[in-house]
Order: C-alpha cells, then sequence, then structure tokens
C-alpha cells in the first residue's frame, strides 16, 4: 500500500467523482483510477460504487477513509515535526477556540505570540465545547482555548487562565438598566436570548436561573454571540454572557449589568492532550501563552 494511493482515495472520496479528483490532484484519470484498483485488489474489497459519472462509497469504503484520513493526518504531523525540530520558530499551531473567545482573547495573543514568533503560521479551527475537546483528543488539533476548562476528561490536560465573569445585557432602555447589579431572579419574568440547549454557556445559564428558582423563558435561540447581542440592542429580550465577549464591542443600545446573585463564572484556559507531545512550535505557543496569562494577572491585581 502506498501513500498515494491513499492520498488518491480520498480525493476521490470527497469529490465522489474520479474527473474531478484527478483535475485536484494534477494527475491523469487513468492514474487515478489505476491506483484506486490497485488499492482494491490489495485490500480484496471493493471501496466505491460506480453510479454512471459518480462513485459512492461501499460500507467497507467509509470504514477505510475513516483510518485513512487519521493516518495522513499523523503523517502530515510526522513531516511538520521533523520541519520544526530543524527551526521550531518556522513551525504551523493547529489552535480550536470557541465562539466566545474570538473577538478578543484569540487576537490579543496571537499578536503578542507573532510579535515574537512572525514566522509561525496559524491553522484555526473554531467550535463548540464539546467540538474542542473531541479534536484534541482525535489529534485533529493539539492545542484549544476553551470555556470552562474540563476538569473530569482523562485524555486532556487544563490550564486555567483566569476566571470570567457572567454579567447580563440588557436594552438599554429596560426598567432595570440604571441598576449597579441585579439578582438573576430579577430577570425571572423577561424573554432570554440564549444559546440552544446542549452549549455549554446555556447550561450555565440555565443552572443559575434554577438555582435562583425558575426557569429561563427562552424566546430566541442562536450560536452567534453578535447574533444574540443584536436581539437584545432592538429590544427583544435579554441575555446573560461572558464579560470578556463584551471587552470592546457593547451593542449600542444595551448596558452590561453584573450579577449580585448568585456568584456566575467560568474558567477560561486551554486544553492539550495528555498522552501526546506537542510538537516544538505548539509547545513553544503553550509555554508562551502560559507566561503572558501569568504577567497579565499580575498587572491587573
Amino acid at each position: 500500500m502506498e501513500l498515494r494511493q491513499i492520498q488518491y482515495f480520498i480525493e476521490v472520496a470527497k469529490r465522489e467523482h474520479v474527473t474531478e479528483a484527478a483535475h485536484a490532484l494534477h494527475v491523469a484519470q487513468s492514474a487515478v483510477s489505476r491506483q484506486i484498483a490497485n488499492l482494491e485488489s490489495e485490500l480484496g474489497v471493493s471501496l466505491f460504487i460506480r453510479e454512471g459519472r459518480n462513485v459512492k462509497l461501499t460500507a467497507l469504503g467509509k470504514i477505510f477513509l475513516n483510518h485513512a484520513e487519521k493516518a495522513l493526518r499523523e503523517i502530515e504531523k510526522a513531516k511538520q515535526e521533523i520541519e520544526e525540530y530543524l527551526d521550531p520558530a518556522k513551525g504551523a499551531i493547529r489552535l480550536g477556540f470557541p465562539s466566545s473567545l474570538a473577538a478578543y482573547i484569540l487576537p490579543t495573543v496571537i499578536s503578542a505570540f507573532r510579535a515574537k514568533y512572525p514566522n509561525i503560521r496559524f491553522q484555526l479551527k473554531q467550535g463548540s465545547f464539546h467540538y474542542l475537546i473531541d479534536s484534541v483528543i482525535s489529534g485533529e488539533i493539539d492545542i484549544a482555548f476553551i470555556a470552562p476548562v474540563p476538569t473530569d476528561i482523562k485524555e486532556v490536560e487544563g490550564h486555567i487562565f483566569f476566571s470570567d465573569k457572567i454579567v447580563a445585557l440588557l436594552p438599554s432602555h429596560h426598567t432595570l438598566a440604571d441598576y449597579p447589579a441585579l439578582r438573576l431572579s430579577q430577570l425571572k419574568d423577561e424573554s432570554f436570548a440564549l444559546f440552544p440547549k446542549g452549549f455549554v454557556l446555556y447550561q450555565l445559564v440555565a443552572n443559575a436561573c434554577l438555582q435562583m428558582g425558575f426557569e429561563p423563558k427562552v424566546a430566541f435561540e442562536g450560536e452567534d454571540i453578535d447574533a444574540i447581542k443584536g436581539l437584545v440592542a432592538t429590544g427583544l429580550g435579554v441575555t446573560l454572557l461572558p464579560e470578556v465577549t463584551l471587552i470592546d464591542s457593547i451593542p449600542r443600545g444595551t448596558i452590561k449589568i453584573p450579577i449580585s446573585e448568585p456568584d456566575l463564572a467560568r474558567t477560561v484556559g486551554v486544553i492539550i492532550p495528555k498522552k501526546r507531545k506537542l510538537p516544538p512550535s505548539e509547545q513553544l505557543f503553550y509555554d508562551f501563552i502560559g507566561e503572558f496569562f501569568t504577567m497579565l494577572n499580575r498587572f491587573s491585581q
């Protein structure tokens, strides 16, 4: 089995078309067809079902694709690590992050890091809490900013940088807008704009509301923080958001108010794989962000 066969197989599986795969690979269609046939012969199974000009993966083809993609990622990672060992300051960092850290934390940290290591590249992946954890475990990425930082997942190692307060965001004309702080129970009759069920931010808010004796009346659900802010700005509801998402972007027509009861916050930090060593460039970044937030916390005290 050759690496070229695996690469051709993955490209055909992705495009479901031999000719299109050949064009993408810049090789003749006959070369792709021949390599796929050789691969099927070696495995002793059919990987594709031919449907006119198109092809579809067989059940066994889907199994092989899953393992082939993992194998190719490991090979690419090995090549990357070798390049980085020759010069860690010219490597690539595969970094995951949630939407709630995209507007301030992520660009601030990367900007500071690139000032010191300008030749290191970043491959960024945005995702939900569970997606980021799964991606680090599977090896798709090696470092992910995350909030809250998980403490009960044996495959990843978490490092907490700071605690992020959860605050209320209300329309500026709201009857509670002049309060210096709010008890969460004061919002029990309000319409909420929140992340969907299954998202960590939703669960954090829902648990806090239940702690205060009520269930939030969710009028709007959305996965985009800016969209949720916009709904509040137009007076369609209230929301609770991590304070870090409002550092530079409190929308016009809204007001941020602290929550005095209950004490509502989340941890913010990173996760890395517990059983895999970080490649040199990513180890540089991991060490850097630890020092970065240590200094930041000192200045803020």
